[in-house]
């Protein structure tokens, strides 16, 4: 089997599904479209939800795509092991109501031992116990032995890994494909086979039959329009095509790890603890490049902060290899150089990219060794008063007076065998937020809520001059967000601009003078407080 890369890999999926009349489509943005059921993207089926359920009508009844998705779920194992990623690539194929079962099994079954090269003595496919239809068409008509097939139960709360369902709806089931990897990768024991947690059979393929309705009661229906939702990993994929170790050691992953090493002056498997922030960085630097690059902004809520937390995480996992000073656009210059072949997006967002991460990491470090100092000092005085749990105040007061994320204080606490009372921390919360209202209720006369406005210096005014001009330049005095004043924005960003003059025919129309005018920025660069 030829040792093909992960852009290779890619175009020979997509090109392959073309060459069985599937429409090719980009990948879509990470920000959900319409689905308020998910923060971002978390597989390749998820932009599909609308073709599926009829809502929308897709542009063709066959489709194929390499999608960009993102999964946090696990983002505690990420860099521990050698397989957790939060960012990942799931090529698909899909069918709305054309092909079904014996097109699927066909070519999956061709790509991988035609095109890739996989020896088919070393496919095990898996099946759900009950569907005969599936086992028939691997053994009787792709010529699979049948002891090369492995069904599936469900236990004994009904569930069963080959069956896709969740809750009420349309559901099916499933037919993977394992590849043995060989015994150099298992586990050692004499029963090792596909199902086994070792690293030997690994899955590179999913098919989903959707062909039920579920009340959500384990009572099923069948489907008029059955549908083909299939799934494959890329990076899990490329693994087994490459045959390494992990997805670390993939072409495209392996030139960001080994940029990793190079700023931070290590060497990659020669230290355990590094080893795991090398992984984590390596990992996180893809995640942030990607969302940046759909127009995710960092932000202390939704999927912002799951932006801002993994940006954080890398930056603070760099200073544990040594690294000073900013790092992080330095490593997304090879990001966008290993996956523009299939998102040139990336490319062109190369600037506006590279800007919003060296922002929020110069931001970031403002903050961190001042909270990192006094987390010492809080750890010590813990540790002397024979405890290994920091106090829901002091954990509050790092958040709250130092900016220190609370999520952060848990992690690096957790690395030493301390842990943070939660609850204390959310009840000083919530102190907090009271003491805040109460204050606005007793000094804001005006009988309005205080708002990021109010920290502005009242000298700070501008004139309406747009009734006998068309142009003029002004200064930039003031820039804010919606919640703090700032010395840059970017695009995307609610903002307050505000200058010494003002031709905002508007704000006229309410008053001649005015100190505040208020814009959607979505500029191609980050505007500067000048």
């Amino acid at each position: 089997m030829k040792k093909y890369g992960v852009n290779e890999l890619r175009r020979m999926y997509l090109e392959f599904f073309e060459s069985k009349e599937h429409l090719r489509l980009k990948s879509f943005s990470l920000i959900p479209h319409n689905d308020k059921s998910l923060l971002l993207i978390n597989s390749g089926m998820a932009p599909m939800k609308p073709f599926f359920t009829g809502q929308e009508i897709p542009p063709k009844k066959r489709v194929t795509t390499c999608q960009k998705c993102i999964r946090t779920g696990d983002i505690e194992n990420v860099g521990k092991t050698a397989r957790h990623l939060t960012f990942f690539e799931m090529l698909g194929n899909f069918s709305f109501g054309d092909y079904f079962k014996t097109e699927a099994i066909h070519w999956s079954w061709e790509f991988l031992t035609e095109h890739v090269g996989m020896e088919p003595e070393r496919l095990y496919p898996s099946i759900y116990c009950e569907d005969e239809e599936a086992f028939r068409i691997w053994t009787e008509e792709v010529g699979v032995p049948a002891d090369h097939i492995t069904r599936f139960y469900r236990d004994e709360n009904g569930d069963c890994d080959n069956f896709w369902e969740h809750g009420a709806g349309p559901c099916g089931p499933c037919s993977e494909i394992y590849y043995d990897r060989g015994v150099k990768y298992g586990c050692g024991k004499p029963d090792c086979k596909v199902g086994c947690d070792c690293d030997r059979f690994m899955e590179v393929w999913n098919n989903v039959f959707t062909q039920f309705e579920s009340d959500g009661n384990h009572h099923y229906t069948e489907l008029t329009q059955k549908n083909i939702d299939t799934g494959m990993g890329l990076e899990r994929l490329a693994v087994v095509v490459q045959d390494v170790d992990s997805v670390f050691d993939i072409d495209t992953m392996k030139a960001i790890r080994n940029k990793v090493c190079e700023i931070a002056g290590v060497t990659y498997m020669t230290d355990k603890k590094k080893d795991e922030s090398i992984r984590l960085i390596t990992d996180h630097i893809r995640s942030v490049t990607f969302m940046t690059s759909d127009g995710i902004i960092p932000s202390n809520e939704g999927r912002g902060y799951v932006l801002r937390r993994l940006l954080r995480r890398a930056a603070r996992h760099g200073r544990l290899l040594g690294i000073s000073g900013l790092f992080l656009a330095k490593l997304c210059e090879t990001v966008i150089a290993e996956s523009k072949d299939g998102y040139p997006e990336l490319e062109e967002k190369r600037d506006y990219i590279l800007k919003v991460l060296t922002l929020e990491e110069e931001k970031f470090n403002k903050t961190i060794d001042q909270g990192l100092m006094i987390l010492s000092e809080m750890e010590e005085a813990a540790t002397a008063a024979g405890s290994k749990t920091l106090s829901g105040e002091d954990a509050f007061r790092l958040y709250d007076t130092y900016g220190f994320p609370i999520d952060l204080t848990e992690e690096i606490l957790e690395e030493k065998g301390f842990t943070v009372d939660m609850e204390g921390f959310k009840k000083a919360m919530e102190v907090q937020k009271e003491t805040a209202r109460n204050a606005r209720a007793v000094t804001n006369y005006m009988g309005a809520d205080a708002t990021v406005y109010d920290e502005i210096d009242a000298r700070v005014t501008s004139s309406f001059i747009g009734y006998d001009k068309s142009s003029a330049s002004s200064k930039i005095s003031v820039l804010t967000t919606d919640t703090e004043l700032v010395k840059e924005v970017v695009a995307g960003q609610n903002v307050t601009i505000m200058r010494h003059r003002s031709m905002l025919r508007w704000v006229a129309r309410l008053q001649t003078s005015v100190r505040l005018q208020r814009a959607m920025l979505y500029l191609p660069l980050p505007i500067p407080l000048s």
